[in-house]
């Protein structure tokens, strides 16, 4: 079982959980920062059932959200949460509205992954106006606008530098230190695209032989991906290695790297970020060369942060969670992990 871990507050990261993360959760805390702001700086959470939650999503687009938004379902019953849901497809205008339905609403909390840092971060303020406290998983808000412990009660998720470093990391071993990199980023403006582009290109820096030779957005989006690749194909066809910010993209790229007559995993080194049973399915198969995991089961624990800061526990600002990595040495014996 990936363990947890707590520490003040940077960027953030999501990790694989299971029914035991109470327990972990409280051991996390113990050892972690504590909120700087006193507990009434926050809304207070009532201890009731069932407890009113808001949970807004961003996207139904893809496994991970799928997975994410499955969590959350999963976790109701047990958790005695009667759950709001609605999904913002892919619009921060319509996330912000979402949430802004569901505070006319009274709901008792909200959780949400907050789609870009800048845009939702106002609303959030908007909440703990009205009395509501806040998680936030999976992705942050811009902390200049709205903090962590201030203004709501934490944020749940991974170390998307972290994340990146080790996507990088590993491409400079698998490429011998020289590679010319196409780079597929997320949602720009997006906590996981801006902090997972600056992990490996803090990395890939570092290393002479190692180029970044063009970078562009393919909204964490397999189609999306796939037509970014196919342009930056054409443009660069001296391009021996890609870095996507997502599984879903780097399976867009595998299918506009054959359409263009190459091997991926032979012609073109591919490293990713996500842990979906279809990018393990393609680490199998050779065409994708590693996924640093990024566990989209955020229920059980925001259940768990939930019901701790009902009983007045401080909670760290960041609730931060472990990733595994896969690769060809260990993808067959890991399977049960992908979604």
């Amino acid at each position: 079982m990936a363990s947890l871990n707590t520490q003040s507050r940077k960027h953030a990261r999501r990790q694989q959980n299971r029914p035991l993360a109470g327990s972990l959760l409280a051991l996390a805390i113990g050892f972690g920062v504590a909120t700087a702001h006193a507990d009434d700086a926050l809304p207070k959470l009532p201890t009731k059932t069932p407890l009113k939650v808001g949970f807004a999503q961003t996207e139904s687009n893809n496994p991970w959200r799928l997975a994410e938004t499955k969590s959350f379902k999963d976790i109701a019953a047990k958790c005695g949460w009667q759950v709001v849901m609605t999904d913002a497809n892919g619009s921060n205008s319509k996330q912000v509205s979402d949430i802004q339905s569901m505070i006319a609403q009274h709901v008792d909390l909200l959780v949400f992954p907050p789609r870009e840092e800048k845009p939702l971060a106002p609303v959030v303020l908007q909440a703990k106006k009205a009395g509501i406290p806040v998680i936030l998983v999976d992705r942050d808000v811009d902390q200049s606008v709205a903090k962590a412990g201030r203004d709501y009660i934490t944020f749940i998720g991974s170390d998307f530098i972290d994340q990146g470093h080790r996507a990088a990391d590993w491409l400079v071993k698998a490429t011998g230190g020289k590679a010319k990199i196409i780079e597929l980023e997320g949602t720009t403006g997006a906590s996981a695209a801006n902090d997972r582009k600056k992990g490996f290109d803090e990395i890939i820096a570092k290393n002479p032989g190692m180029t970044i030779i063009a970078s562009q957005s393919g909204d964490f989006a397999r189609d999306k991906g796939r037509q970014v690749m196919e342009t930056l194909l054409q443009a660069h066809p001296e391009v021996t290695a890609v870095y996507a910010h997502n599984d879903e993209m780097a399976l867009g790229a595998i299918a506009a790297i054959k359409a263009a007559g190459k091997q991926p995993g032979k012609d073109i080194q591919i490293v990713t970020i996500d842990g979906t049973k279809g990018g393990m399915d393609a680490i199998a198969a050779g065409e994708l060369g590693a996924s640093v995991q990024s566990s989209p089961f955020f229920g059980p624990l925001a259940c768990d942060v939930a019901q701790r800061y009902a009983k007045g526990e401080k909670i760290p600002t960041w609730v931060k969670v472990s990733d595994r990595f896969y690769d060809k040495s260990n993808v067959q014996q890991s399977m049960q992990y992908g979604y």
